[in-house]
């Protein structure tokens, strides 16, 4: 058992204030993996002074700087790549590969991004060419909060360390207490780099302890958070009263709109999708939408790709699904299957219960329902499980309305060989992201949703811009 108990504030691993132990469980085998401290308001206020003192030097330093200490963090993460897997797997429960390529890969992969994103990025500019005299200026937001998830942990700190250090900004990371480790392995990897003392520090604790002394902190700037949309809503009013900026990535419902002239991999592709990361992905296809011609035949696909699907520990290598993180999670999906039952929903894959042969762990069956209405529970909450809601449509008009018929706007996804019904489609759907045809986003596009789902933007220009105000200034003498 890894004894993890010491926060890194000021450039220095310390010691918590008080003692307040909490255990990290395995979700694979229900076992103690480690030992956390949770903070206290001292620890809190500890992290907050060390960033406001290192802000000033940190604020005013050169863009060939911050290049060159992201320069360092690139190559120092590239160089525990394996260590941040296994912290990952064991933390989480990410099966071992999808560990080491998507979840602790993400992170080098956007350290990279946000390098190119610097160098060309201009932090002071003319107004216009007719105006030399008039600037505009984009400098650091101030001392940052950054509060993280356990779904995709490295991805997460990452797309926000990274750019808040890149813009000129301090801060103060909270990783989330069910998934400490990869975080503390990240501090570790921002000591070998070099960073200076006081610009990044990082404590761990609870959303009613450090995340709500982090939030209604002040001399805290500005909070950016990914996590569930009820918490989001607790810390937009929380940060209110003293006008922090809020930067939110929520919850999502993405729907998944199959045409009759979906190409036949498209019902396959999208049940894989949804069960990704054993389904704890905001961004997952979870509402498949398939046209009334293609009803049944997605639906016996659907039925063959879940029958298929493999459950098993995160330890072992291969292509299955791992645990969901933590028994309050498993029980939560189990409740919402079991309501999706009584509320009339056809399964057809799955149901309650764990996988045959997996009773130790935090297994959940890969599961379906079709005949889904979309205002049953199943189709309007984020269960974060691999659960898949398959709901039919006769026209066009009817796929957007349903689509659009969310509390949530992330990401939404378009399966159709009419390149001008993908754009029409596209052009109405109310969400941050869609993708067409399997085709992502790219690298460097903006990362974030509308209405219950956050407004803020993640990763390239977006994602560093989230982290500067803008400053006008007049009379700027030309040199």
């Amino acid at each position: 058992m890894l004894d993890k108990r010491e926060f890194y504030i000021n450039g220095k691993w310390v010691a918590p204030a008080k003692s307040n132990d909490l255990e990290v469980i395995n979700p694979s085998t229900e076992e103690v993996c480690a030992v956390i401290s949770l903070g206290d308001q001292a620890d809190t206020d500890a992290a907050v002074a060390a960033a406001n003192v290192a802000f000033d030097d940190w604020s005013q330093s050169s863009k060939e700087e911050r290049l060159e200490v992201l320069g360092r963090i690139k190559e120092e993460y590239a160089a525990r790549m394996e260590d941040m897997a296994q912290a990952i797997s064991t933390e989480m429960g990410a099966p071992i590969d999808l560990a080491r390529n998507a979840q602790a890969g993400s992170g080098l992969y956007h350290i990279k991004n946000f390098i190119n994103v610097l160098k060309n990025f201009e932090f002071e500019k003319e107004l216009s060419s007719d105006q030399p005299e008039a600037r505009i200026f984009s400098e650091p937001a101030g001392v940052c909060a950054l509060i993280t998830p356990w779904n995709w942990p490295m991805n997460q700190v990452v797309l926000k360390v990274i750019p808040a250090l890149a813009a000129g900004c301090t801060m103060v990371l909270k990783p989330s207490e069910i998934a400490p480790l990869s975080s503390m392995v990240f501090a570790e990897i921002m000591h070998a780099a070099k960073v200076p003392a006081g610009v990044f520090n990082m404590l761990n604790g609870d959303g009613p302890g450090v995340g709500s002394q982090l939030t209604t902190h002040p001399e805290i700037d500005m909070v950016s958070f990914t996590g569930s949309t009820r918490a989001g809503k607790l810390i937009a009013e929380n940060a209110a009263a003293s006008f922090k900026r809020v930067h939110q990535e929520l919850g999502g419902k993405g729907a998944n709109i199959i045409f009759n002239d979906a190409d036949e991999k498209a019902v396959k592709r999208g049940v894989l999708h949804c069960f990704q990361n054993t389904g704890q992905s905001c961004n997952a296809p979870t509402r498949m939408l398939v046209q009334r011609e293609k009803y049944d035949e997605a639906v016996a696909t659907a039925t063959e790709v879940a029958a298929v699907c493999q459950v098993g520990p995160a330890s072992e290598s291969g292509r299955h699904i791992g645990p969901v993180v933590s028994k309050p999670q498993y029980d939560k999906i189990q409740g919402l299957i079991q309501t999706g039952v009584d509320e009339g929903a056809r399964l057809i894959a799955g149901g309650t219960g764990k996988p045959q042969g997996m009773e130790t762990g935090y297994f959940v069956k890969p599961t379906i329902f079709a005949d889904v209405s979309n205002d049953m529970t199943i189709a309007q909450e984020e269960i974060f499980g691999p659960v898949l809601s398959i709901i039919p449509f006769d026209t066009e008009e009817e796929a957007i309305q349903i689509a659009n018929d969310t509390p949530y706007g992330l990401t939404n996804y378009i399966q159709t060989s009419d390149p001008q019904k993908a754009k029409r489609v596209a052009r109405k759907l109310r969400s941050g992201m869609v993708e067409i045809n399997g085709q992502s986003t790219g690298a460097g596009s903006p990362f974030g949703g509308m209405k219950a789902s956050g407004n803020g933007r993640e990763g390239g220009v977006w994602g560093l811009e989230d982290f500067l105000e803008v400053k006008a200034v007049g009379g700027w003498a030309n040199d």
